[in-house]
């Protein structure tokens, strides 16, 4: 490069240290975005703008907040760099003790109470607290889930494959992959599902969100940090980005040191997490949208249908039933069926809430169509109606409930129209099919596009409920299917792949003309 080359090049570069309104920011190769007043103001010397290049989203990252994630990255980055010495059976102690910390009642106590006030706040906000609140069920689930990992086979080392050659063989070795880096909203109970990646020998490092912080920094300091000490496992091997601020994850996702960004949460801010690991060029698995769809034909036995309808509306979170779709020609021996199934769902929850696309809407009874309740939501009980209309463009939509289970219905003609509306308008993540038809069933498998499918109840979607393997996350489709793997990231699937060479001849050579070495 000549000097005026050099001279040119030094020109466009530099450090970004203010922002001023209306400053036009590229992206996307041909596109502008524009810095907005509170964002210029808010902007100081040290500070990091993200462009999100296939929206033009502008994220403001805090200079002290980046320090905050850089440094908990960087601390499961150099336990990484001693994993490889520490071995299978530390890791299973460390699980073990993990285990035993939250099973001891006094530690419990500590992170119930830490709970109890992020519930208490998060209430004061009006913010959902169905997933946030720590119960009985969490705590075992957890402790279950922890167990497992301590008692699977490891996995560091695994031959997968051999392939034998005269006088040489290659090995296909299972291999950590390295930081894991993830992020989830409101769920305590994923700290134990996420510490699953230690077990193939990766490290990780956690950001949660605000409404969670103070429980997650009670499990870090009750339990999880001294089971990694007592266990003897590297400082920082399980690390939180202890700060509350929504820019923390983009900041961690950013940093390159990161082997995998892994996301749960709401679907526009996984997404949106996704784009910034993407750009940064860190694999991401992403687990954001859910909400599932059944499916009635008319072959469906009423009884099953009624069922698995009841026993999919038990709690919200991913896999919980959301749109219900039924054959017409039994829409009028299955749609009251339907009801009776939901009706019965309010009564173990607190109320129901129906929304109904046009070609259902005759089905449902009048009687029904004009009933109004108290509906349960994050910012409090509502008076509303409780049968809406739903524009076919919004089966789409999950509903967020908080105690009051909330679902579709759609009248189809057959499981064909039912495959192209979730295809076209789903996430793509569960589906299930109530036949009694065997070749129905093969055609829902084929016309299906969803990683999740099934024949009965929704909620059997979980790592841990349906492979006993506590999962990281589960993957919809809704960007495309995945590569090399199922929906369930649990954390034996975080690896990577090493060839090892075993050669027993020395004279190997690639030229079958050549003669052995000539030694002295």
């Amino acid at each position: 490069m000549d000097d005026a080359s050099a001279a040119g090049q030094a020109e466009t570069r530099g450090r970004l240290t203010a922002l001023s309104p209306g400053m036009a920011v590229p992206y996307g190769g041909d596109r502008l975005a524009f810095v907005s007043r509170e964002l210029a103001a808010a902007f100081r010397t040290g500070d990091q703008l993200l462009v999100i290049q296939d929206s033009g989203a502008l994220l403001h990252v805090p200079g002290e907040v980046q320090a905050v994630a850089h440094a908990a990255v960087g601390r499961a980055h150099a336990a990484f760099r001693q994993m490889g010495q520490i071995s299978d059976a530390a890791i299973t102690a460390f699980f073990a003790a993990f285990a035993a910390r939250l099973a001891d009642d006094a530690v419990w106590a500590v992170i119930a109470d830490a709970n109890a006030a992020d519930v208490a706040t998060a209430q004061g906000r009006g913010r959902s607290t169905t997933r946030l609140a720590l119960s009985a069920q969490m705590r075992a689930d957890m402790i279950a889930g922890l167990e497992a990992w301590r008692d699977a086979a490891p996995a560091r080392g695994r031959v997968l494959e051999t392939v034998r050659h005269d006088g040489w063989s290659v090995e296909q070795v299972m291999a950590p992959l390295g930081v894991v880096g993830f992020v989830f909203e409101g769920r305590p109970n994923v700290f134990a599902d996420a510490t699953g990646v230690l077990r193939t020998g990766n490290t990780v490092v956690f950001r949660i969100g605000s409404d969670a912080l103070g429980t997650a920094r009670a499990i870090v300091s009750e339990a999880l940090d001294p089971a990694l000490a007592a266990a003897g496992l590297p400082p920082g091997a399980a690390a939180l980005v202890n700060s509350a601020e929504r820019s923390a994850g983009w900041a961690m996702f950013s940093d390159t040191r990161l082997a995998l960004a892994v996301a749960r949460g709401s679907g526009p801010a996984v997404a949106q997490l996704g784009a910034v690991a993407r750009q940064t060029g860190t694999p991401v698995s992403l687990h954001g949208t859910g909400g599932a769809w059944m499916v009635a034909d008319a072959s469906a036995d009423p009884d099953r249908f009624a069922a698995a309808v009841y026993h999919s509306l038990d709690r919200k979170v991913c896999n919980t039933l959301n749109v219900v779709c039924i054959v017409r020609d039994q829409a009028k021996a299955l749609t009251p069926r339907f009801l009776e199934a939901l009706e019965a769902a309010g009564q173990r929850r607190k109320g129901w809430k129906l929304h109904v696309c046009a070609a259902a809407w005759d089905f449902v009874p009048h009687h029904w169509r004009i009933r109004r309740g108290p509906v349960v939501r994050a910012e409090g009980v509502a008076e509303e109606a409780l049968v809406e209309p739903l524009a076919e463009s919004e089966l789409g939509r999950e509903w967020e409930w908080e105690e009051t289970p909330e679902v579709s219905l759609v009248i189809v003609d057959d499981v064909a129209e039912a495959a192209q509306l979730f295809n076209r308008h789903s996430p793509r993540f569960a589906a299930s099919l109530i036949s009694e038809d065997p070749a129905a069933h093969e055609l829902f498998y084929a016309l299906f596009d969803a990683p999740f499918t099934g024949d009965g109840f929704t909620r059997w979607v979980d790592g841990q409920y349906a492979l006993n393997r506590p999962e990281l996350g589960l993957s919809n489709w809704e960007h495309g299917r995945l590569f090399a793997r199922g929906g369930v990231l649990a954390g034996d699937g975080v690896f990577t792949v090493r060839a090892r060479v075993r050669q027993t001849d020395p004279d190997l050579d690639r030229n079958p003309a050549s003669s052995a070495w000539p030694r002295p």
